[in-house]
């Protein structure tokens, strides 16, 4: 998955422009090409370095160290099928065709990794690459390498890396990709070989971007400068289990065994604390620290999300007693930050034969980088994947003294390390990284922390702050685990009890894995590496790391306690981010912070309305589903716009927009436009003025573009304007936390939440109706300002537009080089929380921030007859014709045929490339 990496070179920016420095600029050899580039781009040089790069996809070449030929067979978009007589060649073959379409998106993705970033970009990228050599991603991979995965894994890894190599072997940097060119005139930089450490690290950024409540903690205990328990409380309901289904239904825990069956007796308890954790009373400083906790997150580049913020996916499996075809199906669209290429790679691994030594046949989606595939399926079952958003992250406040820490009366001294970081075109730099039981000290790496206890002297690179106070941060991925051995038991698996057997290696990130098999069975499986907290602490907030008993247990929820459901009676499994298991049912506390279940509910109410009406489900009932538009949070608030008397004429005729709206967020709507920006406004006067404005929203504004632009997004201005906007007031983000807010206080006309301040244009208001009003009117003017006064002209697709960009050099520079690597706008219909979640932000404006990053459905009746769809296309190159060449169909929400027997490969196959031994 590409991260959306931002770097610059030029010195180190002060505080006051540290958010603008680091946040939207990537490079200054953007400046270089601003001057080549419309003269070489034009000419000979620019028209032969694109073409260098583009792969060979037809004839014949060697791969040494193959042990037999190998076929790569691609269809019309580029989407690549092997074929191959061993499992180390199929993987081989894989490493070798990924570096062919996408080894720069790769290339960088390791530098982030591994806190490599200013090796390539310069020093821009130092105070990213001090964070991230923090955390040590690519050290406990290579831990994990060395001790913790199998043999077969690693010989996979090898192969991998092997391929990878085999076609940088002899490559200058243009040869590889038009990016290499452009870093060549800033920087000698070369890319080195893969290593299969390179590969297990992507988990960790993974893992990092789905890492579950880590924010919501943050900003509870910053909500304590401000408001009180109750008013916290309202803003973090409880679930609604009586109105939102849970995932698993069937069966609850059983304490005399210490399993989850589907049958048994129940056993349950949970706590909940205020400010910091029990009834420690939160020492001066958390707040700063939690503050500059803040500037560390929003800055760091991101994997697959918006830092943590945002993070949603679907996915149901449908039973064959429900299906035309008698046999399930599967559907997943997992959603993920937009980005340029996808985060996902499409592609087949088949053996010409089965056996003990080639064991695939499994196509889908992987990442380009590792070897495998995350979802899809193989010749017997099919699997999807949702973020259960278990949390597993803690915050420590530590107790610094001197060269140590506190715990309980003794000082324990810190375990330390040096890293050297390389900076491109400048001087490398030493940090030291301290660590306490609890895990890396991440206030180390902001100066801005240091206002509790001493500054750092001058000559270290670890502060010695003195006494004080620092954060930590326990996370479950900073331990070695097999994830990396749970992908090739997944892709092999030909049965349940096979996948859940697979499932118990998968560490971190924590999935919902949904399940169906040709037999016509289906399934649910939590799996992960969940931590077991001691009684009267359940993560919601940071713990004082001076008291030993918040130090979590040691232990981890045993594979056999943890939630699944196998064949359950209703015939259909929906997941998406909603809580796996009633409280009641299940002892231990999973996430204090589940989805609210608005898209699941409403996933659910589809299939039993088809149900119910005696009909049967078909793939074409699955991609309709996936493409549903309806707004929850309208259903409940438009009845009660429709009621308030607006004596405004113009603000009447916007209000008239709402009447006999059927609640769809199409693209074309203007009803959506208005009653979306009724919303934003609604949050914006309700809660905007009364949450502490160190809640910022910075890094949920940069995929924000300016309104009818015709060219790629000013995203430097937007920004800025984001960052001015939060440091007036911490506006919601609006997503289905706050849909589930407001409906608990809806009911209630004089709550003080509808109490705003009085402007120079506008009164005060006190009750639910007056705010209401307020905000239609100032949703009327602010709309006027975005798309004119003549109403008729509204739709939400002109604000609600998603830009992609390139990861790199498409985020900054020139108007003429993002016109030449970004694509877009296009103009999406769905919403926040909806089925179809194009997400956006309140916080920042409409456009979109993350999206189904692909969509599939499985036909487990004929595999050959399943669906799918990626959000870009197969290549990383920008002028390849399979850069964004399934982008338009994506939009429009159709999907592609998926072609998986060997018949139906050749039949639609285009291109055909023999990789041979030497």
């Amino acid at each position: 998955m590409p991260p959306n990496t931002t770097a610059s070179s030029g010195q180190k920016p002060g505080k006051s422009g540290r958010k603008k420095g680091r946040k939207a600029r990537l490079f200054l050899i953007v400046l270089v090409l601003a001057v080549i580039g419309g003269v070489a781009f034009g000419g000979y040089w620019g028209v032969s370095t694109v073409r260098a790069s583009f792969p060979q996809t037809t004839g014949e070449t060697t791969l040494d160290g193959l042990s037999g030929p190998v076929d790569v067979k691609r269809d019309s978009y580029g989407i690549p099928q092997i074929y191959a007589s061993s499992d180390e060649d199929l993987f081989m073959a894989q490493g070798f065709v990924q570096a062919q379409d996408r080894f720069y998106e790769m290339d960088v993705r390791r530098h982030m990794t591994s806190g490599r970033l200013s090796e390539m970009f310069g020093s821009g990228q130092v105070e990213n690459d001090e964070f991230l050599r923090t955390l040590g991603w690519d050290r406990v991979a290579k831990e994990e390498y060395d001790t913790k995965l199998s043999d077969s894994t690693k010989k996979y890894l090898q192969a991998y890396a092997k391929g990878v190599n085999a076609y940088l072997k002899g490559k200058d940097g243009e040869e590889i990709s038009l990016e290499y060119a452009a870093l060549g005139f800033s920087n000698d930089y070369k890319p080195r070989e893969w290593t299969p450490v390179d590969s297990v690290a992507w988990l960790k950024a993974m893992a990092w971007d789905l890492r579950g409540n880590m924010q919501e903690e943050i900003d509870r205990s910053l909500m304590t400068s401000r408001l009180g328990p109750k008013q916290i409380a309202d803003l973090y309901p409880d679930y609604p289990y009586s109105r939102n289904e849970t995932i698993v239904q069937e069966g609850q825990y059983d304490s005399a065994t210490q399993s989850y069956v589907q049958g048994g007796t129940s056993t349950s308890g949970s706590t909940a604390g205020t400010g910091l954790a029990g009834d420690t009373e939160a020492p001066t400083g958390l707040e700063s620290q939690l503050s500059g906790l803040y500037d560390i997150l929003d800055d760091l580049p991101t994997a697959v999300g918006v830092n943590g913020n945002g993070i949603g996916s679907n996915s149901w499996v449908v039973s064959g007693a429900h299906t035309i075809t008698g046999k399930p199906l599967l559907a997943n669209d997992p959603h993920l930050s937009a980005s340029l290429p996808s985060v996902w790679y499409q592609m087949g691994l088949h053996c010409t034969k089965i056996s003990a030594t080639c064991q695939y046949d499994v196509s889908g989606y992987t990442f380009a980088g590792m070897p495998g595939v995350i979802i899809g399926h193989n010749q017997d079952i099919a699997w999807g994947m949702t973020n259960s958003g278990v949390d597993v992250t803690d915050l420590y406040l530590e107790k610094l003294t001197g060269d140590g820490y506190q715990v309980d009366d003794k000082v324990k001294p810190f375990t330390t390390r040096k890293e050297t970081i390389k900076v491109a075109g400048g001087k490398s730099k030493t940090i030291v990284v301290r660590e306490t039981d609890n895990g890396p000290l991440l206030s180390d790496r902001d100066d801005e922390l240091v206002k509790v206890g001493q500054k750092a002297t001058v000559d270290t690179a670890a502060p010695d702050r003195g006494d004080g106070y620092g954060i930590s941060l326990r996370w479950t991925a900073l331990e070695p685990g097999n994830s990396m051995d749970a992908v090739f038991e997944l892709d092999k698996a030909s049965d349940w009890t096979e996948f859940r057997n697979a499932s118990a290696s998968f560490d971190v990130p924590s999935q919902n894995l949904v399940y169906a098999d040709t037999e016509g069975n289906i399934g649910y499986q939590l799996p992960g590496s969940i931590p077991i907290r001691p009684d009267g602490y359940d993560g919601s907030l940071p713990a004082p790391g001076w008291d030993s008993k918040y130090d979590w247990t040691g232990d981890y929820i045993k594979q056999a306690e943890l939630p699944y459901e196998y064949n359950p009676k209703r015939g259909y499994i929906v997941t998406a981010n909603q809580a796996v298991v009633d409280e009641d049912k299940y002892p231990y506390t999973l996430t204090t912070d589940w989805g609210y279940g608005t898209r699941s509910q409403r996933i659910t109410d589809l299939i039993e309305s088809k149900i119910k009406g005696g009909g049967k489900i078909s793939t074409e009932d699955m991609r309709q589903m996936q493409l549903d538009n309806s707004s929850e949070i309208a259903k409940l608030l438009v009845p009660k716009l429709l009621k308030i008397d607006v004596d405004d004429k113009d603000v009447r005729e916007a209000q008239k927009l709402l009447e006999g709206w059927d609640y769809t967020q199409d693209a074309d709507s203007a009803a959506a436009a208005y009653f979306n920006s009724v919303w934003r406004n609604i949050l914006k006067l309700a809660f905007g003025n009364k949450l502490p404005k160190e809640l910022r929203v910075e890094g949920q504004c940069l995929n924000v573009a300016p309104v009818d632009t015709t060219g790629p997004a000013d995203e430097d201005r937007t920004v800025r304007e984001c960052g001015r906007r939060a440091a007036d007031q911490a506006q919601p983000d609006g997503g289905d936390r706050w849909f589930e807010v407001v409906r608990n206080l809806i009911g209630d006309e004089d709550n003080d939440w509808w109490e705003s301040p009085g402007t120079r244009t506008d009164k005060a208001t006190d009750t639910r109706d007056e705010l209401f009003s307020r905000a239609m009117a100032d949703a009327r003017w602010e709309l006027t300002a975005k798309l004119g006064k003549d109403i008729d002209t509204w739709s939400w697709g002109r604000l609600h537009r998603l830009f992609l960009k390139n990861q790199t050099l498409g985020t900054e520079g020139p108007g003429f080089l993002q016109y030449m690597l970004n694509r877009g706008p296009w103009k999406l219909s769905g919403g926040e929380a909806t089925v179809n979640a194009t997400g956006w932000n309140a916080a920042g404006g409409y456009g979109v921030v993350w999206v189904p990053s692909m969509r599939m459905v499985v036909n487990l009746g004929d595999l050959d007859k399943s669906k799918w769809i990626n959000l870009t296309g197969a290549s990383g190159h920008a002028y390849s014709a399979h850069y964004t060449d399934q982008t338009d169909i994506w939009a429009e929400g159709q999907l592609l045929d998926w072609s998986f027997s060997e018949k139906a490969v050749e039949n639609g196959t285009s291109d055909t490339l023999v990789l041979k031994p030497s």
